[in-house]
């Protein structure tokens, strides 16, 4: 089983981008904090290069910024591909399944489109008028 759980934060903005078929595809980077520090107490992090496909790209694309926390689900998919120099390399990336937004809406002041909406105005509705019946204290069964 190839399953993979990360929670952390954009290292950059999302790219989102077509292939020639017209699919939406978004790349982006997260940087996830590792349980502990160093010996002289500076934290260490992992980087993870993300790809989502399709309707989820489109979404990460719209909502999501640099710096926002976000828990991606996904699988590991090893690729190797030729340096400049013609070494063999072999990255790592993520391809997501599915992306949750974990910063809270309006936390940050550049978040776009993902602010909550203005609230909607209320109208206010009419009480029902009630109607009085006469009550001569006999029971009806």
């Amino acid at each position: 089983m190839n399953k993979v759980f990360l929670i952390g934060n954009l290292t950059r903005d999302p790219e989102l981008t077509e292939t020639q078929s017209g699919v939406s595809v978004c790349r982006f980077g997260i940087a996830v904090n590792r349980r502990s520090g160093s010996s002289d107490g500076e934290r260490k992090a992992d980087f993870y290069n993300v790809t989502a496909w399709r309707g989820l790209g489109e979404t990460v694309s719209r909502y999501a910024k640099k710096g926002n926390k976000v828990a991606v689900l996904g699988n590991i998919e090893l690729r190797t591909y030729e340096d400049r120099d013609g070494v063999e390399r072999t990255a790592v990336d993520v391809i997501a399944q599915d992306v949750e937004f974990l910063t809270p809406r309006g936390a940050s002041e550049d978040m776009g489109d993902y602010s909550a909406p203005a609230p909607a105005a209320r109208t206010e509705r009419k009480k029902p008028s009630l109607q009085s019946f006469d009550d001569d204290g006999d029971i009806p069964f």
